[in-house]
């Protein structure tokens, strides 16, 4: 048994409580220490931080050789975060991404779960011999535990019959859900037709899974692109064109009434418009199967930083950011719990090949943002008082727990998971792309500084990562949690 001494946890709000936290590989208890509930204002600050330790009782100082005794330092200990939407690539694409390399990103930034998208791996996991392809390729190449999405692309509808066979067997195997594209730009994964994902629809609802969807409508999207293409426009300025507001919308729109006519759950992955958000919040308050998430680079840029060189091919991704009435009604809704998560889209390249060219047709559409959500949420969500403290942690961890039936995962409770991140709050840290541990080393968040730093991260109680040592847990700790 260890224990992880002098941390602040999060009661409710902003409030919180000096605790110890016991654990092996899942939390044996954790032990309040303060009587009194602890408003954040009272230890904002460095100087308030120390004026609050000084009044404590003495504690009783354990010697630094004793390894079961951890010194939490007063940072905030939260459930280790879980990011729902990463495409880590492994196997078929590790040129621009592997699980090596990925997972110990997600480690340096909280991160103890991924859900891996299904889409860029090869083969796609679309069946279960597939996922069995996927598993065999992943195993004891991951430092965090990890889960799968499945997927359904074009090319699953040959035979009917096997499509329902292949959605319930890989259902029954843990998945977490499913995945479809409106408009897919690869080719072993190809969009559906809106009736094509009707008809899935129907097939899911049945398993209780959720489908998600990339919703940019294909004919608004291709009708404008194709028309650019035609002219000899190839700027950055097309591309968003041709990924508008509209596109999104009205493929939100559509993805509503099939929800509702089906029953199943439908959550709209990566959400960046006022408009389309606005679809989601009503189907939200009526309490429905229509859900939706957004990622950090729609809470923070706008199509205006397109204009900054620098960035301007890091920050290509689909659909693009929006404006500036988009970006204050995501986080808005944060606010008012009307999105379930913030995840990443984690995807990564090689940004000499892939995100250099002048054409931005041929530029790869891609952020890999995995070890900054977390010091992000904190420190531009919560330290600037766009969201709670419980609702930063909520949309980093629990809310996904919850969401994909991870019932060990997502709390600070007995019996879960001794996953646990330590979060320095009265630190900052300037996000530089040469101190990344993906793959890709690039970042449209260059020269941010977040005034938030993840110091330690632990995995069914072990330490994966601490910063100060510059240290990391062994890769292939890892493992598969099925979602069930």
């Amino acid at each position: 048994m260890k224990t992880l001494k002098n941390v602040f946890v999060n009661t409710h709000d902003n409030y919180l409580k000096l605790a110890d936290i016991l654990f092996d590989s899942q939390i044996n208890r954790v032990e309040l220490l303060s009587v009194r509930e602890i408003e954040w204002g009272e230890i904002n600050t460095q100087d308030k931080l120390l004026a609050f330790i000084s009044l404590l009782p003495e504690r009783l100082s354990e010697p630094e050789t004793n390894k079961d005794i951890i010194d939490g330092k007063y940072f905030l200990a939260i459930p280790g975060a879980i990011d729902p939407h990463v495409h880590f690539d492994t196997p078929g694409f590790e040129l621009r991404e592997d699980f090596e390399h990925a997972s110990r990103a997600a480690a340096s930034g909280g991160v103890t779960t991924i859900i891996d998208m299904p889409c860029t791996s090869i083969p796609p996991v679309t069946n279960a011999d597939n996922l069995k392809i996927k598993l065999d390729a992943v195993k004891d190449r991951s430092l965090i535990d990890f889960a799968f999405w499945g997927g359904i692309g074009g090319d699953c509808f040959s035979i009917p019959e096997q499509l329902k066979k292949n959605i319930f067997e890989l259902a029954e195997k843990g998945v977490a859900g499913f995945k479809v594209y409106i408009i897919s730009g690869m080719e072993d994964f190809k969009d559906l037709t809106y009736e094509q994902i009707e008809n899935v629809a129907q097939i899911v609802k049945k398993t209780g899974k959720p489908l998600a969807v990339h919703a940019e409508d294909k004919t608004i999207v291709l009708t404008e692109q194709s028309d650019r293409i035609s002219r000899g426009l190839n700027s950055w300025q097309d591309y968003n064109a041709s990924r508008s507001i509209k596109a999104e919308t009205e493929a939100v729109n559509k993805l509503e009434k099939i929800a509702k006519r089906t029953g199943c759950r439908i959550h709209i992955v990566h959400l960046s418009s006022t408009e389309g958000l606005k679809i989601v919040k009503d189907y939200h308050s009526k309490k429905q199967n229509f859900t939706a998430e957004t990622c950090p680079h729609y809470l923070h840029f706008t199509q205006k930083d397109f204009e900054n060189p620098a960035i301007r091919n890091f920050l290509k991704t689909a659909p693009p950011v929006k404006f500036e009435k988009d970006r204050e009604s995501l986080w808005s809704a944060l606010a008012e719990n009307k999105l379930v998560f913030v995840t990443t889209d984690h995807a990564g390249c090689n940004p000499d090949e892939e995100k250099s060219s002048e054409d931005f047709w041929e530029v790869y559409g891609g952020i890999p943002g995995v070890e900054h959500r977390v010091p992000y949420l904190f420190s531009e969500g919560f330290l600037k008082n766009r969201i709670e403290m419980n609702q930063t942690i909520n949309l980093l961890s629990t809310n996904a727990a919850d969401f994909f039936q991870l019932k060990s995962k997502g709390r600070l409770r007995n019996g879960c998971d001794a996953d646990i991140s330590l979060i320095n709050l009265w630190a900052s840290e300037t996000i530089t792309a040469s101190r990344m541990h993906s793959k890709g080393r690039y970042t449209p968040f260059e020269g941010l500084q977040l005034n938030a730093v993840v110091e330690k991260t632990f995995l069914r109680g072990k330490m994966i990562m601490d910063r100060a040592k510059k240290f990391f847990g062994k890769t292939g700790y890892g493992k598969f949690v099925e979602c069930k």
